[in-house]
């Protein structure tokens, strides 16, 4: 193989030198291999470039490193298994400890901190493999099967066809190693910038000077500020505050958000006459310019860079749904619309309004008031704050928390064992192995007083990830099988473990079906509306990518209204709410939204087809089906592919039980 810089066209070969070495090595290995053998040298050709060869060096490669015979193939799988899982799981290492400073509460973020957490140490790994050919010797192999066909093909594969056709998979694109490095880069600043997005709420004050919320109370948007709005109701003075929290979040989405009071504890702020105080005195400010937008912009052309050198998925659009979540965006987004639109929302909304004995305010999307509580908020966090004071006390109860959840205590020692429980500097997240010899890290937000329940509830749903990531690593058949289909099957499980937040505390709730379906409906209507918006909002980026800062959040923000007119004004009675937009997700997370809810879909009938069984029993046996695609692991596992209908039949029944 010859080296060189990547600048050359892909998919220069002739079909006249294509179909010789079709030809040649049919003659070669026989007619048997002959499906193989197109496959192959057809995916060589389609990302081969004139610096790695003339066509006889096309053919010459093709014709020394085609592998055929049962036992000859699945030993080559094995050998790229193994080796990949050693490079996979230390340069994954690498880029865990060069962003702990900017992940974990260390102190400030340096400029040293961003560039070294900026460098991503495998953005050369691919080209480097297409360069001493192992990309190619893969691609020739190892069949790439497009969607359609792996949905169709999968019902009769057995684990090691699917293994093969998750090799198959690795080398669909060939993007030059400066573009995923400015990529990495690009996504760590945003990052970085959401991660210190917090809002000192011991200094916000009314319109009479007075404040509203502990002196010590620092929340980070939108996390913190959505997670507090659930946490007052039922409190006194409950109704204000969310009041002025939804003001906060307004005047984030506008960019009308004094840019001195970010992260900043030396200022009041009065958010509903967006007036700010030093001693007591009204000073002049800034608006943050346009900030969150600057991001959200960057990030989408670090992403469209590399949209020339993917042939099979020319967009990232496409490359989010088919390629990565393996559902097609047309048809999540006929799956939310027909959610949203549903005539339920108005019957969920209604009784909601009766509940609270008032009409409903835009926040009140987030309401929370189904779920069980028998402590209030205070005296819940006094609870878990003497329970876990610091990190090593909840990394030390892990094994209890697991034994609850049905696992054998050898079990959950084992899990236990390979996580890692770290104090998060962002809202919190879980951070997965890629090699056995390594622990999946679970990151949360914990107070110099200790784990608070916002802490608690996030450290719950991470757990749930963690455990899915150390099951789907360590007790996988094969290594290219580990995972889940997709982000929104790791959410799923998340969610079964936060929803049993309180029974992992120890403390007994009663578990009302009928409340517990009006709470998925209300939280899946949520986040489909948010997700709608980030979906439509990158739909018009690929159609305006000059667009200025100031030109995308006008454009959010009437995307936003727009959503929130056709799906929820006529519940709320409320029109032009932008409060859809305020997700940091939109930010530094491209197009992940859509994971959330799916993965209340799926987390709901697991939990149907798991109903009256050891939940960890039956949830380990379902995550033993790893990576294949979701309609597999959904028939496989629950008996349907993904839908709504459970959801809406629940929702029904509740309703007429509860009217």
């Amino acid at each position: 193989m010859t080296t060189g810089q990547t600048s050359g066209k892909m998919g220069h070969i002739t079909d006249t030198a294509i179909k010789s070495t079709i030809n040649e090595l049919i003659d070669i290995h026989g007619k048997k291999e002959k499906p193989r053998i197109e496959s192959g040298v057809n995916q060589v050709a389609l990302l081969w470039k004139e610096e790695d060869g003339t066509e006889s060096d096309f053919r010459s490669f093709c014709i020394d490193h085609f592998v055929a015979g049962e036992k000859e193939v699945k030993g080559l799988f094995e050998d790229i298994s193994r080796n990949m899982e050693y490079i996979n799981g230390y340069f994954h290492k690498m880029s865990r400890a060069l962003t702990e400073p900017i992940h974990l509460d260390k102190g400030e973020i340096s400029k040293t901190d961003l560039m070294f957490g900026g460098y991503d140490p495998s953005a050369h790994i691919t080209e480097d493999f297409f360069r001493n050919g192992i990309a190619f010797m893969n691609l020739l192999n190892f069949p790439f099967y497009k969607l359609e066909e792996k949905n169709e093909l999968g019902r009769e594969w057995s684990r090691l066809e699917w293994a093969y056709a998750r090799l198959g998979d690795m080398y669909t694109s060939r993007v030059p190693s400066n573009l995923n490095l400015e990529l990495a880069e690009t996504i760590t600043r945003a990052d970085s910038y959401i991660s210190d997005y917090n809002i000192m709420m011991g200094n916000i004050v009314n319109e009479e000077g007075d404040t509203l919320f502990a002196a010590d109370l620092r929340l980070i948007s939108h996390w913190g500020l959505r997670d507090e709005i659930k946490s007052l109701y039922g409190d006194e003075d409950g109704l204000e505050k969310q009041r002025v929290i939804h003001k906060i979040m307004e005047r984030i989405i506008h960019q009308e958000i004094p840019e001195i009071v970010i992260n900043n504890d030396n200022y009041k702020w009065d958010p509903l006459s967006n007036k700010v105080f030093l001693n007591g005195e009204e000073v002049d400010f800034r608006y943050e310019p346009d900030t969150r937008y600057s991001h959200l912009l960057e990030v989408f052309r670090a992403v469209k860079a590399t949209d020339p050198y993917s042939p099979h998925y020319p967009d990232y659009i496409s490359r989010r749904f088919e390629e990565e979540m393996e559902i097609a965006g047309e048809d999540i987004e006929n799956l939310f619309t027909e959610f949203v639109s549903s005539p339920l929302a108005a019957e969920v909304g209604n009784y909601i309004s009766n509940r609270l004995g008032r009409d409903m305010e835009p926040f009140d999307i987030w309401y929370d008031g189904f779920k069980p509580r028998k402590m209030q908020a205070e005296e819940l966090n006094s609870m878990i704050r003497k329970r876990y004071p610091d990190r090593e006390a909840f990394q030390n109860d892990l094994p209890n928390i697991l034994v609850k959840l049905g696992f054998t205590f050898e079990k959950a020692n084992e899990i236990a064992s390979r996580i890692t429980v770290d104090a998060g500097r962002g809202a919190g997240h879980a951070w997965g192995a890629e090699m056995r010899s390594d622990n999946s890290h679970l990151r949360t937000r914990i107070g110099k007083e200790g784990m608070d329940y916002q802490g608690y509830n996030v450290a719950a749903h991470e757990l749930g990830h963690n455990v899915e990531q150390t099951i789907t690593l360590y007790d996988i058949d094969y290594y290219k099988l580990r995972g889940v289909p997709n982000t929104a099957f790791t959410e799923a499980v998340a969610f079964m473990f936060q929803n049993r937040d309180m029974e992992l505390l120890g403390l007994t709730v009663e578990d009302d079906p009928h409340m517990r379906a009006l709470d998925t409906f209300w939280s899946i209507y949520e986040i489909m509306g948010v997700s709608l918006v980030d979906i439509e909002v990158w739909k018009w980026l690929y159609l305006n990518p000059d667009a200025t800062p100031s030109e995308l959040k006008e454009k959010v923000t009437e995307i936003a209204k727009d959503i929130w007119n056709r799906y929820y004004a006529g519940v709320f009675g409320v029109e032009d709410s932008p409060i859809l937009g305020i997700y940091s997700h939109m930010i530094s997370y491209p197009l992940y939204l859509s994971a959330y809810p799916l993965g209340h879909l799926i987390s709901y009938q697991i939990e149907e087809a798991v109903q009256g069984r050891i939940v960890a029993e039956e949830l380990h046996g379902m995550l033993l089906n790893g990576n294949i695609t979701p309609k597999h692991w959904m028939l496989k596992n629950v008996g349907r592919e993904i839908s709504n209908e459970p959801v809406f039949r629940a929702t029904e029944r509740a309703l007429d039980a509860l009217d």
